[in-house]
């Protein structure tokens, strides 16, 4: 997001952390909370005319939130009423701002429910379930297949995770298969991940390696990343032996390619330039 929308976004953060995060703790309540606004996303997702209006500067934000109040009264928690009118009355760019916005008040309500000392754990489950999926394509297209309900969808997704992952990683995954929102679940996945990594106040680095990490390499690579970027680092660590050796690191749009299989790669681009 850029401009106006970044500054609105900045906003509902705060109003969502003050004013809502603060009484929610770290339980199921915030899961709950989360689960509902997702459910209002979802609901401006299918109805088009009713995002363009809600994100139409135009309109007052009075009207706004009083539309908002009607539509959601009796049918979801005041706190999130409180949430979404919160965000309808700022001012975004575009409707498409708008809903990213409101997801990602979900996403964090979610990730409330978990204990600020685990959210490295939700990190590397968002991203293992990720691998997964990617190594595992008949994996992949039970979880996109078109024509499938959205419960059908969650259902598969608590068969394969509960009992053996976070629970907020269950409610996170079961939304990135259900409402991917015109993007891939890998996209979904890699975006939550870095919500987390956001509220976690650090960065992730994905560390791509020909051979496994030892807990002392790891901790050196954080310690010289971190001291780079000037922010606490988390890593996902992907061995792939067709490296043959060396490393590469990706933190954000910029990476880093230190693997003999991207020397290679390059030597031939020069003698073929």
């Amino acid at each position: 997001m850029r401009g106006i929308s970044r500054t609105s976004l900045a906003e509902v953060t705060r109003r969502l952390d003050e004013n809502v995060l603060a009484s929610a703790g770290a339980d199921r309540h915030a899961i709950e909370l989360g689960a509902e606004i997702f459910e209002v996303v979802g609901l401006l997702g299918d109805e088009h005319s009713l995002r363009r209006w809600l994100a139409d500067q135009s309109n007052p934000a009075e009207q706004k939130t009083g539309l908002i109040g009607q539509l959601l009264e009796s049918k979801v928690s005041p706190s999130t009423v409180i949430v979404v009118s919160d965000v309808v009355q700022q001012k975004w760019s575009s409707a498409r701002d708008l809903v990213d916005a409101l997801e990602r008040m979900g996403v964090y309500a979610t990730i409330a429910s978990v204990d600020g000392t685990r959210l490295d754990e939700l990190e590397d489950e968002l991203f293992r379930f990720e691998r997964i999926v990617v190594a595992q394509p008949e994996l992949r297209a039970a979880l996109t297949r078109d024509g499938v309900s959205q419960e059908h969808l969650r259902a598969l997704v608590r068969d394969l995770l509960e009992g053996k992952a976070n629970p907020a990683t269950v409610a996170l995954v079961g939304e990135a298969v259900a409402r991917p929102r015109n993007r891939t679940l890998e996209q979904v996945l890699e975006t939550y991940a870095q919500l987390v990594a956001e509220r976690a106040q650090r960065y992730i680095a994905l560390v791509r390696v020909a051979h496994p990490l030892s807990e002392d390499q790891q901790e050196r690579l954080r310690g010289a990343l971190a001291r780079r970027y000037g922010r606490a680092i988390h890593l996902n660590i992907e061995v792939d032996p067709g490296l043959v050796g060396g490393l590469s690191v990706q933190v954000g749009d910029e990476i880093t390619d230190g693997t003999i299989a991207g020397r290679i790669a390059e030597v031939r681009r020069r003698l073929a330039g």
